[in-house]
């Protein structure tokens, strides 16, 4: 079983930045996917990044909306995985949750949050003036 805990949410106004993080817990191994996605009131919920990790190395993926705004990353070798956004906008406006699964996900698959084991309890992202 593995945990994920998120930090990082707030409020900034447009154009600012921010970071989140999420960090595993539990039966960790190296070959995993973990990803960022969110959902805004009212919407459903969309993918927003992922960091494919195995033996063999690993790739970052993003959402078009966030491409050159927003960078995942890890710190270590597989615990925590960083959402730095940057020049924000109101429509990032979300409930960002970090999710994982202990297999590489084809990139048509990390899109799709049903094929993620484990998810956080969510973090809330304002962007507003």
């Amino acid at each position: 079983q593995v945990q994920l805990v998120e930090s990082g949410g707030g409020w900034v106004q447009p154009g600012a930045s921010l970071r989140l993080s999420c960090t595993a817990s539990g039966r960790t191994g190296s070959t995993y996917t973990m990803s960022w996605f969110r959902q805004a009131p009212g919407k459903g919920r969309d993918f927003v990044a992922a960091f494919r990790s195995s033996a063999g190395g690993s790739e970052t993926h993003y959402a078009t909306s966030v491409k050159g705004r927003f960078t995942i990353s890890r710190y270590n070798a597989k615990n925590t995985i960083y959402l730095q956004m940057n020049s924000m906008r109101p429509e990032d406006t979300a409930v960002y949750y970090c999710a994982r699964v202990d297999t590489r996900l084809i990139l048509s698959r990390a899109w799709d949050g049903e094929n993620y084991d484990f998810w956080g309890q969510g973090t809330q992202v304002t962007v507003s003036s």
